[in-house]
């Protein structure tokens, strides 16, 4: 059993929209800050939200387009992702960077979480701020699906987030699909090499057979063998850095 809700934490001066999903027994868990993407926060993100927590953790899903999208939810289609990517147009590293930090803060004051167990899990766009929040102190494993815009520029037209790769902190997960168009296999390539060239601890998983988005639920990618084999990974490497 699981127990879940909508609500809002604090968030600096403001408050920010969320959803928690935890396991329903008695004891503490570790925690995980889920990123949504570009679509925001749809019923995708509520079932990685509640995969979580069926598996033993405690799910806490945020909407870092707060500031301008407040309630960002599109449709998985052409449309959609040509409003999301408008929206995360908006989205400023820093900013982002502070709501991971007081979801982090927000996670370690609760009965429930095992303090100071914490990682993150993102997807696309959020897979990009999933990168970013390995650079915070607290955050003790980060996991990438599909993380545009790490080896390029954001689109806010800030610096890549490569850029701040001696600031990372936290062990990362990164997982492509080698049919992503968004991502090219040299994007992939400098992202794993300056990783190694600055002795940071990380896997790299890179499916030849699958595109951007493999691991949503939708009649062509759900329970798919790739998706099945990714989430195994995520547990292995939660299990390893945040139990």
């Amino acid at each position: 059993m699981i127990v879940s809700q909508d609500l809002e934490i604090p968030a600096g001066d403001s408050r920010m929209p969320a959803y928690l999903a935890r396991p329903g027994s008695q004891g503490t868990f570790p925690a995980v800050i889920v990123l949504e993407g570009i679509y925001g926060f749809d019923d995708e993100l509520r079932r990685i939200t509640e995969l979580l927590a069926g598996f033993g953790y405690v799910g806490l899903a945020i909407n870092y387009f707060r500031r301008t999208h407040p309630a960002l939810a599109e449709p998985f289609t052409p449309e959609g992702r040509a409003r999301g990517e408008a929206a995360a147009a908006a989205v400023k590293r820093e900013q982002a960077r502070a709501d991971v930090a007081a979801a982090r803060d927000w996670l370690n004051e609760q009965p429930f979480v095992d303090t100071g167990h914490v990682g993150t899990w993102g997807f696309g766009f959020g897979g990009t701020i999933a990168f970013v929040s390995a650079t915070l102190a607290g955050i003790n494993a980060a996991v990438v699906f599909y993380g545009q815009s790490i080896a390029s520029l954001m689109p806010s037209g800030e610096a890549a987030p490569l850029e701040d790769v001696k600031q990372i902190r936290a062990p990362l997960l990164l997982v492509f699909g080698g049919q992503d168009v968004l991502i090219s296999h040299g994007d992939v390539d400098l992202i794993t090499n300056t990783l190694e060239a600055n002795h940071k601890k990380f896997e790299v998983q890179l499916y030849p057979n699958v595109g951007h988005s493999f691991f949503r639920a939708t009649p062509d990618t759900h329970s798919t063998r790739e998706a099945a084999d990714a989430w195994d990974r995520v547990q292995a490497f939660f299990r390893k850095h945040l139990r």
